[in-house]
Formats: structure tokens, sequence, C-alpha cells
């Protein structure tokens, strides 16, 4: 496959004058090959973002394949001009359908993308927004921000809201959604949690409330989130500093080279 189609073409004496009376036309070849080549180095997965540059902690998450629910989880810190792993690789679950492609500080991506309630987990790269949990702010000792998932927390689903794809508390504005997920549940979930920031701003239908949390019990997919046990998941938010634009990158293990070179990781 061929992004531009220049085929060669053999020079003989006779060519060779056709050639020299069409200077124009073989300017334009040469443009254009300039121009293919041109689109075929610049095909980078990440714009060049005050985000993108500045970030020195990043979290990788490598899926098997799109329809995977299981993956794995490591973490990158940027000394310098090199990235270190830190820590070891841990296992996480996906959404039920897998990955598809969200919106994010990637550029976008050809194939699949993320829809309201399709059961899949963001591909790309994303910014993390607050830190959530059932303990009191005065409890928590983190230094990304913070908020107490009280029985008033709410994360609005419904793309009819101004409130979609945002944490809400419903003691403090005027109600104007149908769905949504309240963030105190009855079991160990959202016990932690971290937010992705994936479609935002949002579009309507375009996927909302992604977070970081506790799985279920080991394997267990989720909904479109990423999890893991309680203890991997506190040793990533206690790691987490905002003053280092921590960023997530999450995609297949054949999509991973791509955004590797483009970040720069190791091997």
């Amino acid at each position: 496959m061929y992004l531009c189609d220049c085929r060669r073409q053999k020079f003989t004496a006779g060519n060779r004058i056709h050639f020299y009376h069409n200077r124009p036309v073989m300017k334009k070849l040469l443009l254009l090959l300039l121009l293919c080549s041109a689109i075929a180095c610049n095909n980078h997965t990440l714009p060049q973002s005050e985000k993108a540059t500045s970030c020195r902690q990043l979290v990788v998450v490598r899926s098997p394949t799109d329809t995977s629910t299981q993956a794995n989880l490591q973490r990158f810190e940027k000394n310098g001009k090199k990235w270190k792993r830190v820590g070891k690789r841990v296992d996480v679950t996906l959404g039920r359908s897998g990955l598809a492609w969200g919106k994010g500080e990637h550029a976008y991506q050809p194939g699949q993308q993320k829809r309201e309630g399709d059961g899949k987990s963001p591909s790309g790269v994303y910014t993390f927004g607050e830190i959530f949990g059932y303990a009191p702010a005065s409890e928590a000792s983190f230094r990304m921000p913070y908020v107490q998932a009280d029985e008033a927390l709410e994360c609005v689903d419904d793309s009819g809201s101004k409130f979609y794809n945002q944490l809400v508390d419903n003691k403090l504005v005027q109600i104007d959604w149908t769905s949504s997920e309240f963030m105190h549940r009855p079991d160990h979930q959202y016990k932690w949690g971290i937010m992705v920031n994936h479609n935002t701003p949002s579009l309507a239908q375009g996927g909302s409330c992604i977070f970081l949390h506790i799985w279920y019990e080991p394997g267990a997919a989720t909904s479109g989130c990423t999890a893991m046990t309680e203890a991997n998941l506190l040793t990533l938010l206690h790691w987490l500093d905002p003053a280092k634009s921590p960023l997530l990158l999450q995609v297949t293990e054949a999509e991973y080279p791509v955004f590797r070179k483009d970040f720069g990781l190791p091997e």
C-alpha cells in the first residue's frame, strides 16, 4: 500500500526530452511526493499540547486486544529526559465489551469510537480529575484534589443534562437529569477512585463517568471503567502528583508501540 502512487519511469533518450518540456508537471510531482512524505512522517498519536509535553507521570494500561476485559497497568515517571518504570506491573480489568477510542488528549484515531452505554473502556490518552472516596476529606492524604463520595454525590450520565459527565453534589444544583450514578455505593467499589477526564468538554452520547476504581472481585469486568485491587489503587492514587501533570495511556498491545515511541518510553 502506497501513500503516493508515484511509480518509477525508466529514462531514455526520448523521454528525457519529454520531461524537459514538462517541467511544471515535474514540479507538481515533486511537491506531491514531499507532501506525502510529510504526512507519513507526522502521523503522530499525540498533538504537541502543553499537557502532553509537560507530563512527567504516566499510567500505562495495555490490553491484549480491543475485546479483552483483562489488562495490565504499569507506572512510569520522567526524570530529566528519561522515563523509568515505577513499581511492578499489576493486573486490572476493563469494560465488559473491551476498548474503543475515546475523546482525550490524543489525536483522532480511526476505528470504533466510544459511545454512552457501550460497556467499553476508552482507549487513548487522558488527564485525571478528582480523587473520590467514602472517607471525609480530613482523612484523605492525596496530592490530587479530593471529594468525598457521600450520599449526595452523583455522576450524571444523562447526555441531555447540562451536568452530563460531571460529579455533582445534588444538594447544590437544580436537578435536570433522569439518569445518574450515586457515588456512595452499597459496596466497596467506590471506596476509593479517580475520575478520568474522558469526553471533556462533553459531547452528547460520547460516554461518561469513567473512573479508575476498586474491582468488585478479581477478574470482574466493569461497565467501562478500569478496576484493580484496593491496595494497587491506593498505591497509584498516593503516587499521583498534579505538579507532574500525570496522564493515563490506555491502548491495546498492537497500538502501544506507536504511543510508546511518541512518549519516548523505554522498550
